[in-house]
């Protein structure tokens, strides 16, 4: 069976698709900055600013999953956590190529996350796809970046870059943070609540990862939303009444929330009606949560 090795392989869709991957027979190993025991999983060492990779990672691979990167809303948007975002992002692959091409390895293919942050953090009611330009603002410069990284050739056939939408899980992301207030009976839209949200599944998005590692014919870039993307609004009223919470207070006004994040509001104020055009269109894929209410049953019954 095919090896997988994955950057980032901790994190949320990381821990999710590693499950999957096992389950389907896979051989997953990750590329991490400390040695750690993690079940039916190798784990090799590197270490980006000393421009090492453990002996045996990368002559182990067959497919590499890039999914690295620090968190875009875990910190206020200074100078120097914009470069870290960055970096964190485009570093790892430049290393990464760099020692393919030294070592004359070729492997299968090389799958990357990017973010629907490439069209800009907020497009208003223009309906995107995979043609639409670059955006021009932090996000949209860090997706940029994150994609067209290096820009030499690479060791490969083939690069799959899917641009991930909002992630619904109930592990992490922006949906334990959209319900913590419901669930208290505080819960509100943020800023008009019409903003769009491109969302997808965390099942759905591993399984666009698996699809892009099996089907040969996916090469290029994908947006990885689900078919029906939703306001705001919409969706706090929904996961108020899947966790019959009442929705109580006003919507919470947008200079409240740029005074509290800065830039960095536009996270969570702006908006992208993105369409997944390429999936729909160009393969067999099938979602099993293609409707937000379905996926938030889905989730907030667990909890």
């Amino acid at each position: 069976m095919n090896k997988i090795l994955i950057t980032g392989g901790t994190g949320l869709v990381g821990t999710r698709l590693t499950k999957m991957l096992l389950e389907k027979g896979y051989e997953v190993s990750y590329l991490s900055r400390k040695k750690e025991n993690i079940e039916n999983v190798k784990v090799f060492r590197w270490d980006i600013s000393r421009n090492y990779i453990e002996e045996g990672a990368l002559e182990n691979a067959d497919f590499i999953v890039h999914l690295a990167g620090a968190g875009i809303a875990d910190k206020r948007w200074t100078e120097a956590r914009k470069k870290e975002i960055i970096e964190s992002r485009t570093k790892p692959i430049e290393l990464i190529f760099s020692q393919l091409a030294t070592k004359n390895i070729k492997i299968k293919s090389f799958i990357s996350a990017s973010a629907i942050g490439f069209y800009g953090g907020d497009t208003g009611e223009n309906v995107i796809d995979e043609n639409s330009p670059n955006g021009n603002d932090f996000l949209a410069e860090c997706t940029r970046k994150w994609e067209t990284s290096p820009p030499t050739p690479i060791p490969t056939e083939r690069r799959v870059i899917l641009r991930i939408g909002i992630v619904l899980s109930k592990e992490g992301g922006a949906l334990p943070k959209l319900i913590l207030p419901i669930k208290y009976g505080i819960g509100s839209p943020l800023g008009s609540g019409k903003q769009w949200m491109s969302w997808i599944h965390i099942d759905d998005v591993c399984r666009l990862f698996l699809k892009a590692i099996e089907d040969e014919k996916m090469n290029g870039i994908y947006n990885a939303v689900a078919p029906n993307p939703i306001r705001n609004d919409e969706i706090t009223k929904i996961s108020a009444k899947i966790l019959k919470k009442p929705l109580w207070l006003p919507n919470i006004p947008s200079f409240v929330l740029k005074l509290l994040f800065g830039e960095m509001s536009v996270v969570v104020l702006g908006g992208n009606h993105v369409l997944n055009k390429r999936i729909s269109e160009e393969t067999d894929f099938k979602y099993q949560f293609s409707e937000v209410e379905m996926a938030l049953e889905d989730l907030l019954k667990k909890l």
